[in-house]
């Protein structure tokens, strides 16, 4: 084997420092589609004015479909969107508008005749939506249900009914609520249906290092699972309780041995019952503990927070 040695010089070596890669902006909107209330953004490829509470058609992959402008237009780094962007067409004419508006008049008939057909066949299912698509080609029903249901039957129904294409699409309780609307036990309007397109994960143990009580009355919404807006802090009180100890967990105090009661990250301080003293309140700088016991302790769930896992399901 012959192995070629290549001199390597201060002279062929080529170092880039300092260059700055310019982000690539893209003019977009934010379209809201009703039925469902997802959000997405599209790019404006024409010189029309658009503003909130246009109707546009934009292009999708299900073709053609009439949209609600809830914001923009602005300007957005390729960083924060998903490419590529599907265009905004144009602003929905008088003609385009009224021929939604009938669609909408024909998903509510038809969604009376799927919950007769329902019904009918026994299916263990909650009908939740029906829309059709802008060209009239399909017909989708959303619904809820525990576990798969067989619908096949139905769907020959209703293809029979309609004499369209059929789509059932099986969506979960967030979904559901996001859908149907509601108000919070905030007094406002549901997340979901304002502003959330994507539902991230929340857990028990979030919910519990807020200091919140574990009560499914309490920290549950209108869809029976955990709040949304329980995520929204989280990560401010994640970062506080690395420097702290668990609630439960032994440690040592300028006034000696002490239990942990409860814990405030935020403000640096825990409530502890120290021996001989009782509870007392006591600043974070003043606490001894072992840390490796801390994060296993946090790491485990008590009973009433594991009865109540339940509430985690998307």
């Amino acid at each position: 084997m012959i192995v070629e040695e290549t001199n390597v010089t201060e002279e062929n070596i080529v170092v880039e420092e300092n260059i700055v890669v310019e982000e690539k902006l893209y003019n977009v909107l934010g379209i809201m589609f009703e039925v469902t209330k997802k959000r997405y953004y599209f790019e404006i490829v024409d010189n029309e004015t658009y503003k909130k509470g246009d109707k546009v058609i934009v292009d999708t992959v299900r073709g053609k479909e009439l949209g609600v402008v809830y914001g923009g237009p602005m300007m957005l780094s390729e960083r924060v969107l998903v490419l590529p962007l599907k265009p905004v067409l144009k602003k929905a004419d008088s003609d385009e508008i009224k021929r939604y508006e009938e669609l909408k008049v024909e998903s509510s008939n038809a969604n009376a005749v799927c919950k007769e057909r329902i019904i009918h066949h026994k299916l263990p299912m909650k009908l939740v939506g029906t829309e059709f698509t802008f060209d009239r080609t399909k017909l989708i029903f959303y619904f809820t249900a525990e576990g798969r249901i067989d619908f096949r039957d139905l769907v020959k129904d209703l293809a029979n009914t309609f004499k369209l294409r059929i789509e059932l699409r099986q969506i979960g309780v967030r979904d559901e609520a996001r859908i149907l609307g509601n108000i919070g036990i905030c007094g406002k309007e549901l997340c979901c249906r304002t502003f959330i397109n994507k539902f991230d994960s929340v857990s028990i143990k979030m919910a519990r290092d807020q200091g919140l009580v574990i009560n499914p009355a309490k920290i549950s919404g209108v869809c029976g699972r955990l709040l949304c807006c329980i995520n929204y802090e989280y990560y401010q009180y994640e970062e506080a309780l690395r420097l702290y100890p668990a609630v439960n967990q032994h440690v040592k105090t300028v006034d000696g041995d002490a239990k942990v009661i409860s814990i405030s990250p935020l403000n640096g301080y825990i409530y502890a019952d120290v021996e001989g003293k009782g509870i007392m309140k006591i600043k974070i700088e003043d606490i001894k503990f072992n840390k490796k016991e801390a994060k296993k302790l946090k790491n485990e769930l008590t009973d009433v927070e594991l009865e109540h896992k339940v509430l985690e399901k998307e």
